[in-house]
């Protein structure tokens, strides 16, 4: 029989942060209304689905936190998020530029955003993570690179 681990809800606080955090880069997104003027300065600077949308952010983000001393468990639900976040936008038709600043973009396009197929594939998506995070548990099975370590 399955046995479903209890879920932190600080895990699951950080997947759903880190899951936000991307879109810091649009002014009109959730995150980017309750961060004025620093997501104005950035969408200025970076634009849209720019840095904040590639493989460097989550890099530099993961490295900054534990390096800061954060733990490793917490750090990993925020990049849980965080990538989620990504994978999602990489289904629409625009694509990311996974590795800014070079100019390529990649992505499988297979639907648009604010679409039914959107919703679907998300709810998809949320239910596995939330299945693999309730009998892996966040940080307990997976550890991070030895080079992201104190």
């Amino acid at each position: 029989m399955l046995q479903l681990a209890p879920l932190d809800p600080a895990h699951l606080g950080l997947v759903l942060a880190g899951s936000l955090l991307p879109d810091i880069d649009h002014p009109k997104s959730w995150i980017g209304q309750r961060s004025r003027p620093l997501s104005t300065m950035i969408a200025a600077v970076l634009g849209h689905r720019g840095a904040t949308h590639s493989a460097f952010a989550v890099l530099a983000l993961v490295s900054l936190l534990l390096h800061a001393g954060y733990r490793q468990e917490y750090v990993f639900a925020l990049a849980i998020g965080y990538l989620s976040h990504l994978g999602a936008d990489m289904l629409t038709p625009r694509g990311l530029r996974l590795a800014w600043p070079l100019r390529g973009t990649w992505g499988v396009p297979v639907c648009r955003t604010g679409s039914g197929a959107e919703s679907f594939i998300v709810g998809v998506l949320v239910c596995a993570l939330s299945w693999w995070l309730a009998t892996h548990g966040v940080g307990r099975s997976l550890t991070l690179p030895w080079i992201w370590r104190r």
